[in-house]
């Protein structure tokens, strides 16, 4: 207990700040994205329009995920360095997992499209077929591992055991997110099955 208070200086705000932030930024755009889908608030804000509200809430969701960065990478300054994980090797490693959570983000929000990427399920906005391709072949949910990786290479190179609390807690916040956005993305996209099925046979 006594390495851990040596090594995580809890007394400091910024890492109280980039913890809330981490936090936040699921629970505000799935309580968002349920608003949208059950009252289309945004759309009716954009003028009927629903791809101009998920442009909207991408721009806000994006930037949210700037300012959590930022609130980070503040965290992670004020924060003790652990000397063991100051040495090249581990370097190597936090570079090489940092740069590999990179491409899962990057290459996920290249296949889904901006819609994809930002809740255009709840705007109505469908995909025609899932996305099985890299990085989806990988893994489902390769935006949120590779996020979580990219925290875990950025603790990891500047060797703050701090950085790999958070990052620790950024995973746990996107499971608890999973688990509200799977099944209720997936009732969408049962739901357009069944109408288009109920379609067919009235014709």
């Amino acid at each position: 207990m006594d390495s851990v208070k040596t090594y995580i200086d809890f007394s400091q705000d910024s890492l109280k700040y980039s913890a809330l932030s981490v936090a936040f930024n699921p629970i505000f755009w799935n309580i968002v994205a349920r608003l949208e889908y059950n009252t289309h608030f945004l759309t009716k804000l954009a003028l009927g329009k629903p791809k101009c509200g998920c442009y909207t809430l991408a721009v806000t969701i994006f930037s949210l995920g700037i300012i959590r960065d930022l609130l980070y990478e503040k965290a992670l300054r004020d924060q003790p360095i652990y000397d063991p994980l100051d040495v090249l090797p581990v370097k190597i490693f936090a570079g090489l997992i940092f740069a590999y959570g990179n491409v899962l983000v990057l290459s996920s929000m290249w296949a889904l499209g901006v819609t994809g990427t930002y809740l255009g399920d709840y705007f109505g906005i469908l995909m025609e077929a899932r996305v099985t391709g890299f990085p989806f072949n990988i893994t489902d949910n390769p935006m949120y591992y590779g996020s979580t990786l990219s925290f875990l290479g950025t603790a990891l190179w500047f060797a703050k055991p701090a950085g790999i609390a958070v990052s620790a807690f950024v995973l746990v916040m996107y499971m608890i997110a999973l688990r509200f956005e799977e099944p209720f993305t997936a009732e969408i996209y049962a739901k357009r099955d069944r109408e288009r099925a109920a379609g067919k046979k009235e014709k």
